[in-house]
Parts: C-alpha cells; sequence; structure tokens
C-alpha cells in the first residue's frame, strides 16, 4: 500500500519544503537533467583492484563514478500486450486501474527510477516527459514535468497529453496527481523502490501497467543476477573480520538551506551499505529512518567514511566547506582523514538499473580508491 507517511529521501525533501518553502535550486536532490552525472569512467574489475591494506585508515576523498550514463536495456523490446487492469497501490488502498494506451507515457518519481525502468524495458520511446531526476541518455530531449524542486506541474503534465501516468507517491502534491485522474488520465501508482526487493517490485508493477509482464519479469531476474553478483564479488574484497570493516555514515546535505539529515534504518542507505561489506553506523545505534544530525551523537557514532551526495558536497563548498559548517564532522575519523566518498545524487541510493554500477563504483571508492581510470 502507498505509504501515508512517506518514508525514505521523499520525507526530507517534503519537510523541507513545508517548512522553509525553499527554491528549486536550493532543494533539489539531483542536477539538472542538462547537466547528467560525471561518467567515462572504466570500472576495474573488483577482483582485479590492488586493495588499500586497511580499508579503515585510508586517508582523503575519492568520487564514485560511472562508466556510462546510459541505461541498460533488454535485448528484444517487447510489444505491450492491452488493454490491462492493474492494482494502483494506494493511500485508500488498492485501485483496479484499466490501461487501453501507453503510447504516451510519463513515469514519474524523486530519483528517477521509474523512468529508468522504462528505458530498461525497452519503452523508452513511449515516453513523453520526464521527472528533473531524470538525466541518463536518450531522455535529454524530454520536457521536465516537475520544476519547483520536486513538484508537479499539473499544466505541464496535461499539455503533455499523457495516456498513463505512473508514479510512486514520492513526489507531490498527491492531489495534483489525482487531479489528473479526474481529468481521465489513467494513474497507476507503483511500490517505492527503497531497497532491492520493494525495488524489484516496483519495476514488476511498472512492466505490468505497461503490458509487458512477461518482459518485466525476465529484466527484474536479470537485474537481481546482477546485483546479486556485485555483492558477492563485494563480499570477496571486504574484511571479513567486524572489526576491520568500514564504519560508514551517509549524510544527505543542502548547505544552501542549512539542511544536515543522517539516513539510518529503512532509509535505503542501511541497505546500500551492508550490500558494500560495511557497518552502517546510524543503524548499529538504532537510528531509525532519516532524521537531522545531532553534532554529539555523531561525534559518538565517529564513522571512519562518510557518503554523499555529490550536489550536496558542492552545495557547502567542498569537503572543507562542509567541515566548517559542521565542525562536529572534523572531530570523527572520517572527517578528520577527509574520508569522504561522493556520488551523483541521480545515482547514489537509486535502486533500478544502474544499481550494479553503483555498488561497483562505490566499492572501489571503499577499497581501492583511485583504481577507476578516465576512459
Amino acid at each position: 500500500m502507498l505509504r501515508s507517511k512517506t518514508r525514505g529521501l521523499a520525507a526530507v525533501v517534503f519537510t523541507v519544503a513545508t517548512s522553509l518553502v525553499l527554491s528549486a535550486c536550493a532543494l533539489g536532490t539531483t542536477p539538472s537533467p542538462s547537466t547528467p552525472p560525471t561518467t567515462g569512467v572504466e570500472l576495474t574489475p573488483l577482483d582485479q583492484l590492488q586493495l588499500t591494506e586497511n580499508p579503515r585508515d585510508y586517508v582523503g576523498p575519492s568520487t564514485a563514478l560511472l562508466p556510462t550514463a546510459a541505461i541498460p536495456q533488454l535485448v528484444e523490446t517487447p510489444t505491450p500486450q492491452l488493454p490491462v487492469t492493474v492494482i494502483s497501490k494506494e493511500n485508500s488502498g488498492d485501485v483496479p486501474v484499466e490501461v487501453r494506451d501507453v503510447s504516451r507515457v510519463l513515469a514519474i518519481s524523486l530519483s528517477g527510477n521509474l523512468t529508468a525502468t522504462v528505458f530498461g524495458l525497452g519503452l523508452g520511446d513511449h515516453l513523453v516527459g520526464r521527472d528533473v531526476s531524470t538525466d541518463f541518455e536518450g531522455a535529454e530531449h524530454l520536457p521536465v514535468v516537475t520544476h519547483s524542486g520536486h513538484s508537479i506541474s499539473s499544466e505541464a503534465v496535461v499539455n503533455l497529453a499523457p495516456s498513463l501516468v505512473i508514479t510512486d507517491g514520492s513526489i507531490g502534491p498527491i492531489d495534483v496527481i489525482l487531479q489528473l485522474r479526474d481529468a481521465g488520465i489513467p494513474v497507476v501508482f507503483v511500490e517505492q523502490g527503497e531497497d532491492f526487493e520493494s525495488a524489484a517490485r516496483s519495476a514488476q508493477q511498472v512492466a505490468d501497467a505497461l503490458g509487458v509482464s512477461v518482459a518485466g519479469q525476465e529484466y527484474v531476474k536479470a537485474l537481481d543476477e546482477q546485483i546479486d553478483g556485485v555483492i558477492a564479488e563485494i563480499a570477496k574484497i571486504a574484511p571479513s573480520d567486524p572489526d576491520k570493516k568500514i564504519r560508514v555514515a551517509f549524510l544527505y546535505i543542502r548547505g544552501t538551506a542549512g539542511i544536515y539529515y543522517l539516513f539510518g534504518k529503512g532509509s535505503g542507505a542501511d541497505t546500500m551499505i551492508e550490500a558494500l561489506g560495511a557497518i552502517d553506523v546510524a543503524t548499529e545505534a538504532d537510528w531509525e529512518g532519516m532524521r537531522p544530525m545531532n553534532a554529539e551523537s555523531f561525534i559518538a557514532l565517529n564513522p571512519d567514511l562518510i557518503i554523499l551526495m555529490t550536489g550536496g558536497l558542492k552545495s557547502v563548498g567542498g569537503v572543507e566547506g562542509l567541515k566548517e559548517a559542521v565542525p562536529a564532522i572534523a572531530l570523527t575519523k572520517a572527517g578528520s582523514n577527509n574520508r569522504f566518498v561522493d556520488m551523483a545524487d541521480s545515482v547514489v541510493l537509486s535502486f533500478g538499473p544502474r544499481t550494479p554500477m553503483m555498488l561497483h563504483a562505490l566499492a572501489i571508492s571503499f577499497y581501492a580508491p583511485g583504481q577507476s581510470s578516465v576512459g
């Protein structure tokens, strides 16, 4: 069921938007689609890395980059089988929705994963618009319908005349989306992809709504196998001794708005950090969800490494700007060693088609920084 209390990064964004009425520049969690994340690196196979002797003590920052901005796709493009009736996961309960036309699709979410999934299924040419988080290759020409931060512009959506809208409730206002349904546009809510399992269910629900359920099963199976494969490879290079595992914190920051959130249990960051063979210090301390960081508590957590979104790090003027803005960070082992790993806002915590590449790139930054070469 679509959660009435939105979890994940969406909760942070909406809380901030409500309390501070911030501008899109201050609040956006992803770069503009016109400036996609830096790519063009060759990811060294994990079994060929020259591992740092003690990853807990490594000194210096690093940026985790992807080899390409393109979305991996199915080899064969499926043909939608329509009409189809699917279940929309809503606050009021499961709602059956009949889909008759997928020629003009709008798939919108906070992370851009729904649009990426449509591309991954080989149906990118059916899309007529995108959210601000959609920044990958092949989507540049699509008009953006989420302009004020991550708020939906109903006028922009209606002007595109979509035959189907797919969303996960992570952006809104929800009333605007329901108004689209009142205007006669079929709207399907899918589950939010907050971890590997829920992301797989969400991808299948997207495929179902597009009338390509069988292809969706193939897509999800292949993606799951790739993710499991990367996690297994990471397990081979990550220390097995708990005392030697990297202790990690994930911080969501927006310096222009004074936002510093620590992500913990159930935020998605915990799942990602565990997959990387590390210890999430927030989860270890029973930190639920995501909340404003407390200086004293953060010093007590004393992470070895801090993961940041690239845009967030830039918003505070880089590593030194971050430590100046939040002196408590400088008092941790990560702060003392400048052990910060940043990754593009639209990629890190994105449990979708780019998950295998995301984990691979982060694993290199964790265990063998600097061993991805520019292609």
